[in-house]
């Protein structure tokens, strides 16, 4: 794996971190860690994982076994193809940036399997934990357990970063065909629910109604509905909408 092209399916080194290290001492030092949580930092320059922290906690596994191949396939399968796809997507778009890149990361809502077999929801967030000379070359992976999430068959997932709107924007058309629905539909949806028309909603987020409707209009044929009150009725019924 190089810095210039993250292909995020082809990581070559399954080593587990050594938490022994001078790295590991350094950045367990600088990163808070919450109750519940497990964290990953990975090198794409060295081509491993410097430290982890949490995972018997939330996965069973010990931290100096952890290693990044066993946190990907720990994903349910229904989730994984999806989870695969939007980790390298969200890190090939990050990767056409060159500044701020430390602002930039992205969450979504998995099921993760436990070592023991059964199943933990997590919010995992991905960011850019250091960059050199415009290049991503350290991520940082924040995995925490939600018991709140009621999980349907539509993935959630949000970007964040100083140009969100492109990002998300650019996910949401890479991943048009998957049962997935970005931050900013889910909240455009939510006021739609709630009796918003589309002038209204844009007037809230500050855009134009033609923007609203291109965050709404295509949710049409991704779920295979047929009209605006199908639509919110199928959010409903998936847990898109609480």
């Amino acid at each position: 794996m190089t810095t210039g092209a993250i292909n995020w399916t082809l990581i070559i080194n399954g080593m587990p971190p050594d938490p022994r290290s001078d790295e590991a001492g350094q950045l367990r030092q600088i990163i808070q860690k919450f109750p519940e949580e497990a964290i990953y930092v990975y090198s794409f320059k060295q081509d491993r994982m410097l430290y982890a922290d949490g995972w018997e906690e939330v996965l069973g596994y010990k931290d100096d076994e952890i290693n990044l191949i066993t946190i990907l396939n720990s994903t349910s399968p229904e989730y994984s193809s999806f989870a695969n796809e939007l980790n390298e997507k969200a890190m090939l778009f990050i990767q056409t940036k060159t500044k701020e890149l430390e602002k930039y990361s992205f969450t979504l809502e998995l099921k993760k399997v436990h070592k023991s077999g059964s199943i933990v929801p997590l919010i995992v967030k991905v960011g850019v934990f250091k960059s050199e000379n415009g290049r991503v070359t350290e991520i940082i992976g924040r995995n925490q357990i939600n018991r709140s999430i009621t999980f349907g068959r539509i993935m959630r997932y949000a970007a964040h970063g100083p140009d969100k709107s492109e990002f998300e924007e650019e996910l949401n058309k890479q991943l048009f065909n998957r049962l997935a629905i970005s931050g900013k539909e889910k909240d455009a949806l939510s006021l739609v629910a709630q009796g918003f028309s589309f002038k209204e909603i844009a007037n809230i987020f500050n855009v134009t109604p033609s923007a609203i409707e291109k965050r709404i209009l295509p949710l049409y044929k991704r779920f295979g509905v047929k009209s605006l009150t199908h639509l919110i009725s199928f959010s409903y019924e998936n847990h898109i909408l609480p």
